[in-house]
């Protein structure tokens, strides 16, 4: 992935992940080509997020979109079966949501500034129209180059927590859409995606470096969860956080923001001395987001505008090789009871005799 960050746009590592390969230079412009005509918010999308309370959370704005965008796109279908699609069209249908989810994301900010939405710019390359969408300014090369750098980093991240969700909703052969929308639920939670907007929830507490260590004294002593550090699967630090941070770096300078580095390291330095615990993406995602000018809610709708290339890459592999995942539950309640003068009749019985049954 930090090869990827450092070398890549964002578009050429979304075709590997439907497709296998980096595309050749032909390969990627075609691919530019089919994106661009697919960024437009449609009519029916803007209004399903205008009659959205200004105040309702952005995951539900983009959750909402993507269940409308479903269902016309699986208008007519004479069933549900019919709705799941075959490989091709479901690999038109990954790459549609990928072009409008950053008109999609960046309407829901402006639309809570009270702005209108900004049409998408033929000249701009995914990172660059996705920053024009949101200011409606030209962003500078430094900027984009980070911003594209952490939709790569966010991109795929094998078997996380909406991952496999999208999964398993796959794996019932329902449809892309409702496996998209069952991931962003499960995004939204603060122990996955909502992580990173948690991140500058606590660097605002803060407030300046000066500010870290009365702040982590109380903090711990109140047993609070401190977002954006320890991960599941990395014990001795994320492998992104390093491109991530460069990032950071990078737009800490663009904007001559020194204040945010170094809150950021005495955080770091203090947190992991006590308890031995490595910061997360998150951790460097958060700041640099703010700097860039995105609202502090709008953080995970970024998260799922990269990770769509991952969840839809998994659930096209689900598709072409599937089976019901159906994982078993291990019982520790109390043992068998029965209910006083029940006389059990011979359907009864079978079902007793046939206890197979009861993993289906």
């Amino acid at each position: 992935m930090q090869e990827l960050a450092a070398t890549q746009p964002f578009e050429a590592v979304a075709y590997l992940l439907w497709h296998g390969e980096l595309p050749t230079a032909e390969q990627l412009a075609e691919f530019r080509s089919a994106e661009r005509a697919h960024r437009a918010l449609s009519p029916e999308v803007k209004a399903a997020i205008d009659a959205l309370p200004l105040d309702s959370h952005p995951m539900d704005e983009v959750r909402t979109a993507v269940s409308v965008i479903g269902a016309f796109e699986t208008a007519g279908t004479g069933n549900v079966l019919d709705a799941v699609g075959t490989p091709s069209e479901n690999l038109e249908r990954s790459l549609q949501l990928f072009a409008v989810l950053p008109a999609i994301v960046s309407y829901g900010q402006r639309r809570r500034r009270g702005q209108e939405a900004i049409e998408s710019r033929d000249d701009l390359d995914y990172a660059a129209n996705f920053l024009w969408l949101t200011f409606g300014d030209e962003p500078e090369p430094a900027v984009v180059d980070a911003f594209n750098r952490s939709m790569i980093l966010y991109a795929e991240h094998s078997f996380n927590a909406s991952t496999f969700t999208a999964r398993v909703i796959t794996s019932t052969l329902s449809d892309l859409y409702s496996a998209v929308v069952g991931a962003i639920g499960a995004l939204k939670g603060p122990l996955h995606g909502g992580a990173n907007e948690a991140v500058m929830h606590i660097f605002d507490e803060i407030g300046s470096a000066d500010r870290v260590v009365p702040w982590l004294d109380a903090a711990l002593a109140e047993k609070r969860k401190i977002m954006g550090f320890g991960h599941r699967v990395y014990k001795r630090g994320d492998s992104r956080v390093p491109t991530m941070k460069a990032a950071l770096d990078t737009l800490v300078e663009h904007y001559d923001r020194p204040d945010v580095a170094e809150l950021y390291e005495t955080l770091e330095r203090e947190f992991v001395s006590r308890k031995g615990i490595y910061p997360n993406l998150d951790y460097p995602s958060g700041p640099a987001y703010n700097l860039i000018g995105y609202d502090t809610l709008t953080f995970t709708p970024l998260f799922i505008a990269a990770r769509i290339v991952g969840w839809t890459s998994h659930i096209l592999e689900q598709q072409a090789s599937n089976a019901l995942i159906r994982p078993l539950s291990a019982y520790n309640g109390v043992d068998e009871r029965h209910i006083d003068g029940y006389v059990a009749d011979t359907a009864a019985i079978d079902v007793q005799e046939r206890p197979e049954e009861a993993i289906g």
